[in-house]
């Protein structure tokens, strides 16, 4: 599980190693193995985010679990997750036949953006490159389709004695009426008009030709572009969820999970949010719970009351089926800590980007390293021939062109507190945080007819 102490205090810049103490902490040990867990976790979880309880906004930051080898839960997850890792790998074989197609058309265009370099070359206004573009075109010409005629083509023939003048005035001529003007025999003069004419009329239609086929190459280039982007979504919920049913690492030496025995252990984690505004500061203005003085003053971020929920299940599968479905439900033991904090929209961004860091899916970064890897030395070529404008956009990764727009995340800095907003922290949203998590223990401890404190009390402030 997170330790949610210790990414606190790294956000707030303690020294390396030392935590942050919640501004109040209580522990909550429930044991009923004849109740299953479920209605434990769902009860908290709805008067946390209730209109009628704490009215928090309520996200699930960790959810792990892990089951002793020997159990029927193990086998059972096992196979689901197999299944998971089955379709993902499938999709991930199709994402690579589809690559090596993207591959071998980008080459194709390559190849054909250097044939058509010398049609431009053959119609532009500039005698010179006019002249190299012919050149050209008569090379390719003689190489690829002159040469079919085996020992009657211009090259074979210009190896004989007497029609060693052929190639160099076939290199000559710009059109047959040319042939007239130059000094050869009749029997040159017989062969090299009509090669004249056929390549002339083959610029006209290979330049056609190649053209259309360069237009198809890139039109068939983006529905191949457009098929990575979709396989690339279809795998990611299937390599997620496979790496959800991954159970956690076992701890060596835990004394719960014992092999034979029909066992698993699970943590989740949940964080529960009550926002603190200008608003809220001038509710409390109004009722003399906070100095007039700040009525006009104003808050460069929001607070928030927050209360992290730490379960620590250890309970004992059983199998609830309803028809061909099967699932389970769970009894035991369960650990509940609440904890208090006061966090700003700063230490809250940097607290979600740390927890993100340690929760990113070794499937999806396959799929990255599967896709972006290979494209990325292409990607100029791809955003050129899908005729995208790079000029006009901000620069992002292959990883982000793949699944979509993405805005760029700026640096994030953690501002310093002005007076006002450390007077907010401290009289309003302190003792609104060590509230709402009293509530939340003393609550639930009265609804299920356990003993409870006469009063509310809570550990020494955090730092």
């Amino acid at each position: 599980m997170v330790d949610i102490d210790e990414l606190i205090g790294k956000v707030r810049g303690l020294k390396k190693g030392k935590k942050a103490r919640p501004l109040a902490e209580h522990k909550l040990n429930y044991d009923a193995f004849a109740e299953t867990l479920e209605p434990v976790y769902f009860w908290i979880l709805d008067f946390m985010q209730d209109h009628y309880g704490l009215g928090m906004k309520v996200e699930k930051l960790v959810d792990n679990f892990t089951a002793s080898p020997g159990s029927g839960y193990f086998a059972d997850i096992g196979i689901r997750a197999t299944r998971m890792q089955e379709q993902g790998m499938k999709i991930l074989g199709t994402i690579n036949t589809v690559m090596r197609s993207i591959l071998n058309l980008i080459y194709d265009l390559k190849e054909f953006e250097i044939r058509l370099k010398h049609y431009d070359n053959y119609n532009s206004k500039n005698p010179k490159e006019k002249e190299a573009g012919l050149l050209a075109l008569k090379q390719i010409w003689m190489d690829k389709v002159d040469i079919k005629r085996g020992t009657g083509s211009i090259n074979v023939l210009a190896a004989q004695l007497d029609f060693v003048t052929l190639r160099d005035a076939f290199m000559k001529a710009k059109k047959p009426e040319d042939v007239d003007k130059m000094d050869l025999n009749d029997r040159v003069k017989r062969i090299l008009k009509p090669r004249i004419a056929e390549f002339l009329d083959w610029i006209k239609r290979s330049e056609k030709e190649l053209r259309n086929r360069y237009e198809l190459q890139k039109t068939y280039l983006k529905s191949q572009v457009n098929a990575i982007k979709l396989y690339t979504r279809w795998v990611k919920p299937y390599l997620k969820a496979a790496e959800e049913l991954m159970m956690m690492k076992r701890e060596l030496g835990k004394a719960e999970l014992v092999t034979a025995f029909n066992t698993v252990v699970l943590e989740v984690q949940l964080l529960g949010k009550s926002k603190i505004d200008i608003n809220t500061v001038r509710k409390a203005i109004s009722t003399k719970e906070f100095p007039e003085t700040f009525w006009n003053a104003r808050m460069r971020q929001n607070y928030y009351a927050c209360l992290f929920v730490d379960f620590s299940f250890r309970g004992l599968p059983r199998i609830a089926s309803r028809g061909e479905s099967t699932h389970y439900v769970h009894s035991g033991r369960t650990n509940i800590i609440f904890k208090a904090y006061v966090l700003n929209d700063d230490e809250l961004a940097l607290l979600k980007k740390e927890i993100d860091k340690a929760d990113i899916y070794e499937g999806l970064r396959l799929v990255e390293g599967v896709t972006a890897d290979t494209l990325e030395p292409i990607h100029n070529d791809l955003v050129k021939y899908m005729e995208e404008k790079p000029e006009k956009q901000e620069k992002k990764s292959i990883w982000d062109w793949l699944l979509g727009s993405q805005k760029k995340e700026k640096k994030l800095v953690k501002r310093k507190e002005s007076f006002f907003e450390r007077q907010v922290k401290e009289l309003i949203a302190e003792p609104k945080a060590i509230k709402l998590a009293f509530r939340m223990y003393d609550t639930y401890k009265k609804a299920h007819g356990m003993p409870t404190p006469m009063f509310a009390f809570a550990s020494s402030p955090g730092e």
